[in-house]
């Protein structure tokens, strides 16, 4: 049984099982405790050390013999550790993780006007962090606050940094975001404790700005890296921090193909996917599957519109997905918010092969020779650029594809920042 683990309500989903195997060698459990079972458990104590999410951090404060300094300067607790006597230490990793996150993106708060979006417990550690960094004015934004999302907006426009601390834009209500940042003249990074998407669509803003931002995954890692040095006592290097993330980082990504009809994305994915041990999804399939009926039907029936709306259904579902190896349209690109769904838990290849050498049989769109579909790729490309992060000349064999495939994915997935 193991004697690491987490306690909140409710837990849902975790990568920290996965987090503290590696980076503490610790078999962890999680433990979902409703409010009357939290007492009985701190008071028995059949656990070595444990970490504590909400709505718990306040609550275990009672039951601690003694805090950190950081657990006291935060004014909450996300871990729990068994002294020897028998007394609980209260600790708090959420600062370091913070930081760590900031540090990580390459976003400076030293000297800056800093926003922070939201006014709980994770807006408490990103105004500790902007503090001790010393950032020159630190805001914090709230919708029923003094300081509103709307005075925000119309006083101080000049902000430097945001941070978002809500969980707007969190699964599954992707494609939200508490304030748009583009509306920031001024502004030089920014931050989300949201990683599920990985990259939210407040993030993919501030990425089309050109800035350094990162969603949450980093800071999730990190203080599970500091919470493994407090249970162990261990100089856990920080080195292993950043591998036991890259690998993370890696399951979650799905490795998705885009590129004009006919480039070779089915086939690429699909062999691909069989040598990565992955679960393969061809788009164009699934809407066959859902509308139980071919492409060119649905094109017939309900027109590009419809198929359009099908299409955008069917990524909504799968971009949810993590670990899969997907091959999207040649059209999926065009609506908008495919180019964000692409994105969130996507690592997008474009997958690019001559024109003259593409098939048009059983392609609605890819009818009218050549002159078409150069047209065509000249309207598309643009949009494949923007959503991919890397390229893929389609011009050997399908084995020779499928290998240079896996290398760009790797390659690429292990030198980005999330």
């Amino acid at each position: 049984m193991a004697d690491h683990g987490l306690i909140g309500n409710p837990l849902g989903r975790s990568f920290s099982p996965q987090l503290h195997r590696a980076l503490g060698g610790y078999d962890y459990a999680l433990w979902p405790l409703t409010e009357p079972q939290l007492e009985p458990f701190l008071i028995k104590r059949e656990f070595s050390a444990v970490n504590v999410t909400i709505p718990y951090k306040k609550a275990v404060i009672p039951y601690c013999a003694a805090l950190t300094e950081e657990a006291r300067q935060i004014g909450s607790v996300n871990c729990l550790r068994k002294e020897p006597d028998g007394t609980l230490l209260g600790h708090n990793t959420d600062l370091y993780g913070l930081l760590y996150l900031a540090r990580r993106a390459g976003v400076q708060l030293k000297g800056k006007k800093v926003a922070i979006l939201g006014s709980g417990g994770t807006s408490l550690t990103a105004q500790a962090a902007a503090r001790k960094e010393g950032a020159r004015e630190v805001l914090v934004v709230s919708r029923r606050g003094e300081l509103t999302y709307e005075r925000l907006l119309k006083e101080h426009r000049d902000t430097e940094v945001l941070i978002n601390t809500t969980p707007v834009g969190m699964f599954p209500h992707e494609g939200a975001y508490a304030v748009d940042p583009s509306l920031f003249p001024h502004l030089e990074g920014a931050l989300d404790a949201v990683y599920n998407p990985l990259r939210t669509a407040f993030i993919q803003k501030v990425e089309d700005m050109g800035l350094p931002c990162s969603g949450g995954l980093p800071m999730l890692a990190a203080q599970a890296w500091a919470a493994a040095r407090f249970f162990t006592g261990e100089d856990i290097p920080e080195e292993k921090l950043e591998k036991a993330l890259k690998e993370l980082e890696f399951s979650l990504t799905n490795l998705i193909l885009c590129g004009m009809p006919g480039s070779g994305k089915s086939s690429l994915g699909a062999l691909c996917a069989q040598q990565l041990g992955r679960t393969f999804v061809d788009l164009d399939t699934e809407i066959e599957k859902a509308a139980g009926c071919s492409i060119p039907e649905i094109f017939q029936k309900e027109g590009e519109e419809g198929f359009r709306r099908r299409e955008t259904e069917a990524l909504r579902h799968f971009s949810r997905e993590e670990g899969l190896v997907l091959a999207t349209g040649g059209g999926t690109v065009l609506q908008e918010e495919n180019q964000g769904l692409l994105r969130q838990n996507g690592l997008c290849v474009w997958v690019r092969r001559p024109l003259e050498n593409l098939p048009t049989q059983g392609r609605p769109l890819s009818q009218g020779g050549l002159a078409k579909l150069q047209a065509m790729y000249q309207a598309r490309e643009p949009l494949y650029r923007k959503v991919s992060r890397a390229i893929l000349e389609n011009t050997g064999t399908l084995q020779e594809g499928a290998e240079k495939l896996r290398e760009v994915f790797y390659e690429t997935a292990h030198h980005q920042r999330p």
